[in-house]
């Protein structure tokens, strides 16, 4: 899985939102350019897989990612937080010099 990791609580979480779409929905996590700190992740729910794409499976969790995002993802971990200011997922990028206070947006 190119070394990307999806933690029980992410996984949980996934697993919730997708049991709520059409069956076979998978959710797709990408990096695209833009935000505050040069590049943001991105979450959506889809319901087709493209050829190249990294499968992660988890607990009744599919997780989409496309090889472009992969090169910026390769070691992180995809986590769920639910604490007093949110509820959120949260990705651990190694790869990230810098990151926005929001979490969404990071520099390589």
């Amino acid at each position: 899985m190119e070394n990307v990791t999806v933690t029980e609580r992410a996984a949980r979480r996934i697993g919730e939102i997708l049991g709520k779409e059409a069956p076979g929905a998978m959710l797709r996590v990408s990096v695209e350019g833009g935000g505050c700190s040069g590049f943001q992740y991105k979450f959506d729910v889809e319901k087709t897989q493209e050829p190249d794409d990294i499968v992660i499976q988890r607990d009744g969790a599919v997780v989409l990612i496309d090889q472009v995002s992969l090169g910026f993802l390769t070691g992180a971990q995809i986590d769920f937080v639910d604490d007093l200011i949110g509820a959120a997922f949260k990705i651990e990028n190694p790869n990230a010099t810098a990151a926005c206070g929001c979490g969404t947006s990071f520099t390589i």
